[in-house]
């Protein structure tokens, strides 16, 4: 947010999600009831998440409890409460995993790049790789606990600059939603600035008396994974039975990561016009 006095940040230790990892499924119902928030409204709260993988995963020489009186848990039981809290965000629009391959002060530097990634100065911006992959195992992904399904429908809005797309963004699990509009303008290359407003249900009904009628509206189906320490989003559309496009967001252009071993990726599709969502509002995926 901002105020008077620049840009205010406030980073949490913990996040309401997290409950998540220490309850049954039945009572994960229980504590959405009893809150009366669903998983989708609890995460709108927070604009970005930062995980920190425990040590008890790929540094177990350094996990400890003798530091904390509140942690009681050994290795094995911390790293599975861990893969459970990373699940219990999976499905959030900007989640980011932080892996023990360096040392812990290399590990915080890797955090603030993170953070500032997603700050930007002077403005926000996103590094995205795009892929065809081959039409995936839906049911593999629902049955899989690091995976989130969720709906979205998108609406182009009218825009007055060619270098800028503008669109109006409903996202959820099906009975509750949160609302998004978005401005997006190249840089170069991956890299493009994206500010990104919280709406509430008047301000995106209003927002969609604007909306660019020469486009179709996008609906599609998301799959957010965490896959290792990558996090993937996957969307299904409406008008492909045979393929569909697997997106990671990046820190770096030049950035390695992991693909999913359980899906077959075709070709890198980034920086080809005719796969970004606004073409396919224009052709509706011809």
């Amino acid at each position: 947010s901002t105020s008077e006095y620049g840009k205010v940040l406030i980073v949490c230790d913990r996040g309401s999600m997290d409950a998540e990892a220490y309850l049954t499924e039945a009572g994960k119902a229980e504590f959405h009831d009893k809150i009366r928030k669903s998983a989708t409204q609890m995460m709108a709260e927070y604009d970005a998440v930062f995980h920190l993988v425990t040590a008890a995963k790929g540094a177990e020489e350094f996990y400890t409890t003798d530091n904390n009186e509140a942690r009681k848990e050994d290795p094995a039981l911390a790293a599975e409460l861990d893969d459970k809290t990373i699940a219990a965000w999976t499905g959030h629009p900007h989640l980011r995993v932080i892996d023990n391959s360096t040392d812990f002060e290399r590990k915080m530097q890797r955090l603030i790049r993170e953070i500032a990634s997603f700050l930007g100065e002077p403005e926000p911006f996103e590094i995205e790789r795009k892929f065809i992959i081959d039409y995936p195992d839906l049911c593999m992904l629902e049955d899989m606990r690091n995976c989130q399904k969720v709906e979205i429908l998108q609406t182009y809005l009218k825009c007055g600059k060619n270098d800028e797309e503008v669109r109006v963004r409903q996202r959820g699990d099906g009975d509750t939603f949160i609302f998004t509009k978005t401005t997006k303008k190249t840089l170069s290359g991956l890299k493009r600035i994206e500010v990104e407003k919280r709406l509430n249900m008047d301000a995106y009904c209003k927002e969609l008396m604007n909306a660019d009628t020469s486009l179709h509206q996008i609906r599609k189906t998301r799959y957010c994974l965490t896959y290792g320490h990558t996090y993937f989003e996957i969307d299904i559309y409406p008008f492909w039975k045979d393929k569909a496009i697997l997106e990671v967001e990046l820190t770096d252009e030049n950035e390695a990561f992991e693909f999913p071993d359980f899906l077959k990726v075709k070709s890198e599709v980034t920086n080809l016009e005719c796969y970004k969502n606004v073409n396919l509002a224009k052709n509706h995926g011809k």
